[in-house]
């Protein structure tokens, strides 16, 4: 059958960002940043939407229009910060009405050959969708606005063999500047971070309840972040944030509690116990039991005697 979906556009240098938006080349040919102020950067000329070989980090310092996030839209509120990493589907500003703000946008071999090539995959909010974007306070985007202006200055004029050093440099403080504001943001909106620590913990309740292991295996981290409708990254950093525990560790955390409940209470065998708890093989099971309770299942269950 022919598939009739518009093919996604797939951009795989800044050369071609520049020659989308109808600009002159890039200073340097592996990272450029993108001033919306400026009259010729109209950012409704990319595709709507395409997917990219380049890191992009976009600062949203007044909105004028929607700002296109893969397949729909998003109303940032001024003073936000999204994160795409290659390979990731982004898209055009669909409408363009002043829109004030920068795209730091740069090829991973901007950065071989430093430690932050390697770090930078470390940063989960490069996975994060839309809707949980970074907002930031009045002085937190005076602090990204400076970053920002610096990495501006530096490509603007002083093009040198200290040049990329300065840059990545500047760029891993913004990373890092990220990193703690993203753990403000999870902590002051404590409403929405109670709620969804109980909403995850009564997934994880009716997941067994409902004897899905059985069906569909060990919960992961994908299906529950995606019942909650958030990204998997985001849903770990947000729990971890509340309890120091990521949503795999509270996951092996269930697991732990539902089998001590399992070999104390029934006479199921090892194996029916992982079979029970959705494990494919039950050294799976008998090896995370251990590495949690120091004890081997069949020593938990003899010691209870």
């Amino acid at each position: 059958m022919k598939n009739d979906a518009p093919k996604l556009v797939k951009v795989e240098s800044v050369t071609e960002i520049h020659r989308m938006l109808e600009i002159p080349g890039p200073v340097h040919p592996l990272i450029t940043l993108l001033d919306t102020r400026q009259e010729n950067v109209n950012l409704t000329r990319l595709p709507v939407s395409y997917v990219t070989t380049l890191y992009k980090i976009s600062f949203i310092n007044k909105l004028g229009g929607k700002f296109r996030y893969g397949q729909g839209y998003y109303d940032f509120d001024e003073g936000s910060m999204v994160f795409t990493a290659p390979n990731q589907i982004v898209g055009s500003t669909a409408i363009y009405k002043g829109n004030e703000g920068y795209s730091l946008i740069f090829h991973q071999d901007f950065l071989q050959g430093y430690p932050l090539a390697a770090k930078i995959k470390q940063y989960g909010f490069f996975s994060y969708a839309s809707n949980e974007a970074l907002h930031l306070s009045e002085q937190e985007r005076s602090t990204v606005s400076s970053i920002f202006n610096i990495i501006q200055e530096e490509l603007n004029s002083r093009i040198d063999d200290f040049s990329q050093e300065v840059v990545i440099a500047q760029i891993e403080l913004l990373l890092s500047y990220a990193k703690r504001f993203y753990k403000r943001q999870f902590l002051t909106r404590q409403t929405v971070s109670s709620n969804l620590l109980d909403q995850f913990e009564n997934l994880l309740n009716t997941y067994f309840k409902d004897e899905k292991p059985v069906n569909r295996g060990v919960p992961t981290v994908q299906y529950l972040a995606e019942q909650l409708n958030y990204t998997p990254n985001y849903l770990s950093d947000m729990l971890r944030s509340l309890t120091g525990l990521s949503a795999q560790q509270h996951i092996h955390e269930r697991l732990i509690e539902k089998s001590k409940e399992l070999l104390s209470t029934t006479t199921f065998t090892i194996s029916e116990v992982a079979f029970q708890l959705g494990f494919e093989h039950s050294q799976s099971f008998s090896r995370l039991f251990k590495m949690r309770t120091k004890l081997s299942p069949v020593q938990f269950r003899q010691a209870l005697n």
